[in-house]
């Protein structure tokens, strides 16, 4: 610290020579500090003013990639760099404060090294001949102030005349108040100083809430916490410590505030920042966040009691992870077949308190279900200990959820929860960490091994299942009753992603398919209703007039029946054209929106994902902007739909494996492979 403080020592020094008065000594010394320290408190605002400026983008992609912390933290990194704004920066002012503060703690301290300048052999021959005296002892922090006290109270030492001199013309009072004392132990009116103290701090607080373009856009609980957090540091600073400090920290604060004042003046955040959007944004988020809020501290509740349960199980051979209550579909017919079949014990791990999964547990109890919130599902990831776990979740080991540290030798199951290839939609090594990939079907093995190839990952295990959700979408559409529309119906379904038809084209859309006999329904998908519900209002106002005769708006999800009584379907890049076209043998309409590709590297595997293929295969695709030919092709595909049927079929054969045995193969594997695991000792 020596070597570290020497230079503000001087600067202290030079002060005390300049005024010779040790108060005035202080104030002026922090004022110089913020002057000489100014170029830095500029940088930090322009960054401040910067951060504030991209806030609206951020909320934009919070709200966009609602729930996908991952996703969103890509993302602002990405927009970070992109915009040169420096998030470590708003440390800055902190790291300084400290720094500063620790160095006119070592000056208080010791006024005979730093104020007047005394040899270190000087220094320890006072100390030694003061606690020889008075018992003190020599390695006290504050032995140098005790020194001081005791030569200005009258103790006498000869030889030492001129530093006795010097010593007793330091004058450490200030208003009366003792600038050496520490109020909470010498007690009387020095506990003023304390108060003082913290008042300046929430004073600065609540001046930076309204003048300081960061500060002023934080939370209301991030403000209380850091009001409270300055103002008790400050009484700490101001009651257990020389006086000395004290004023040094009240008087920062009071410069702060100027320094505030003038930041404002020559970089006007005003002129920088785009309120009305930024506020706009703010409350959209805000509506988002408040879905399913009411029971918040109820649910962090039963999560707690559920993590504990989750580990109070020893021996857990298989643990399933849902993302939410919708995700138990890609898993019914696998959990089925496998409590049919064997005696073991599913756990099921869900982050949705409302899952369905707690309904389906009464009636089973070969399930047992947990919910964990998403904090303590972190660290339930990396003290997962059960011999298999299956997941639809890609990214494992990526972002925030990692492989186990504790049992090193689970097998990691990924399960699909789409139909289509594996290297345009997911993130790039978004499967590297899986051990065991179940596949649609054989179209996706070069795939992956060509990525496993290209990347140098370890290769995996690949097991052509095939698709039990298809299945059961099968099963349930030939159970139900097959209507031949009189009137001949068309099922819009966008994807909720960037761009998507009701962004970019759905007036055009409905322009060329209304008023011409045909029933026409616009289902959007779930999550744009949960994020953009205001646009979807919008649309649905323009077309108010239509609504009910031949255009619908369907924005009750509740069932499915829409779907698969359609004649044809129109959508952009959402999956559901697959699964629509798969059951019903029905074609498709998809309009050329921009794709969603969450890797931007998917042209180096070299194969053409299925998703692109298949779009003229089961049906025909449109360039939003030419829509000419629309209405025509749609009528002739209805008329003419046992034309695509055959071939449809035929597609979903060879692109999507064992239909009908799918569950079947999957928990045939599972079995087998905790079976040996048992036999080999759980290895």
């Amino acid at each position: 610290m020596e070597y570290i403080t020497t230079p503000f020592g001087y600067l202290m020094k030079f002060c005390y020579n300049v005024f010779t008065n040790y108060a005035l000594a202080i104030i002026v010394f922090t004022l110089l500090t913020k002057v000489i320290l100014f170029p830095v408190a500029v940088w930090t605002h322009k960054n401040s003013i910067k951060l504030i400026k991209i806030q609206p983008q951020l909320n934009e992609l919070k709200i966009k990639y609602f729930g996908e912390k991952d996703i969103i933290s890509e993302k602002q990194l990405e927009l970070y760099k992109k915009e040169k704004y420096h998030p470590l920066m708003g440390m800055v002012p902190m790291i300084i404060q400290i720094f500063l503060l620790i160095c006119v703690i070592q000056i208080i301290y010791n006024p005979l090294t730093y104020i007047l300048s005394f040899d270190k052999s000087t220094i320890s021959q006072l100390i030694t001949s003061v606690c020889n005296d008075f018992a003190l002892d020599a390695d006290s922090n504050s032995i140098q102030l005790s020194v001081v006290k005791a030569i200005q109270e009258g103790f006498a030492l000869s030889g030492f005349e001129e530093y006795i001199a010097k010593i007793q013309a330091l004058d450490m009072s200030f208003f009366g108040f003792d600038l050496s004392a520490t109020p909470f132990s010498v007690g009387g009116k020095m506990l003023v100083v304390p108060f003082i103290t913290g008042g300046s701090a929430l004073l600065l607080s609540l001046f930076q809430n309204k003048a300081n373009p960061l500060q002023a856009e934080q939370s209301k609980a991030n403000t209380l916490f850091t009001n409270a957090v300055s103002v008790g540091i400050s009484l700490v600073l101001g009651g257990f410590v020389p006086a000395g400090i004290g004023l040094y920290w009240i008087c920062s604060n009071l410069f702060t505030m100027l320094q505030q004042v003038i930041l404002n003046v020559i970089i006007n955040p005003k002129k920088s920042i785009d309120y009305e959007h930024l506020n706009k944004t703010k409350e959209e988020l805000k509506k988002l966040e408040s879905i399913g809020t009411e029971n918040s501290k109820e649910n962090a509740k039963r999560s707690k009691a559920d993590y504990k349960k989750f580990f109070s199980v020893a021996n857990k051979h298989l643990v399933f992870y849902s993302e939410k209550s919708g995700f138990y579909k890609y898993y019914e017919k696998l959990i089925d077949y496998i409590t049919a079949h064997s005696n073991v014990i599913i756990h099921y791990v869900t982050s949705d308190p409302d899952d369905r999964i707690f309904y389906i547990a009464e009636e089973n109890d070969k399930i047992k279900p947990y919910y964990i919130d998403e904090k303590r599902l972190i660290t339930l990831f990396m003290k997962m200990d059960a011999d298999i776990v299956v997941m639809t979740m890609p990214d494992l080991e990526k972002f925030h959820y990692k492989r186990s540290y504790v049992k090193k030798d689970i097998e990691y199951i990924y399960a699909f929860h789409y139909l289509l290839s594996t290297h345009m939609v997911l993130n790039k090594g978004a499967l590297d960490h899986y051990d065991t990939i179940f596949c649609i079907s054989d179209f996706q093995i070069p795939e992956i091994r060509k990525q496993e190839e290209l990347y140098h990952t370890r290769e995996k295990n690949l097991v052509v299942a095939g698709y039990p959700l298809l299945e059961t979408l099968y099963e349930s559409y030939k159970a139900s009753e097959q209507i031949d529309n009189e009137t001949k119906t068309i099922l819009i379904a966008p994807s909720w992603q960037e761009d998507n038809i009701l962004d970019t084209c759905i007036d055009s859309l409905l322009d060329k398919l209304l008023g011409k006999g045909y029933n026409v329904i616009v289902r959007p998908h779930p999550e744009y209703m949960k994020r953009y519900q205001p646009r979807m209002n919008e649309i649905v106002k323009r077309y108010e007039e239509y609504n009910g005769n031949d255009l619908t708006f369907e924005l009750d999800f509740s069932g499915n029946s829409s779907i698969y009584n359609s004649d044809i379907l129109v959508t952009d890049w959402s999956g559901i054209a697959f699964e629509f076209s798969y059951v019903t043998l029905k074609p498709s309409i998809f309009i050329d929106t921009p794709m969603k590709v969450n890797n931007k590297d998917y042209e180096e595997i070299g194969i053409e994902p299925l998703e692109i293929k298949l779009r003229s295969e089961i049906g025909k695709r449109y360039n939003p902007d030419d829509l000419s030919s629309l209405w025509d092709d749609i009528q002739h595909m209805i008329e003419h739909k046992d034309d695509y049927s055959d071939r449809i079929e035929e597609i979903r054969n060879k692109y999507v494996s064992n239909f009908g045995t799918s569950s079947e193969v999957e928990g045939k594997y599972i079995i087998r492979q905790l079976i040996d695991k048992q036999k080999n000792g759980g290895k």
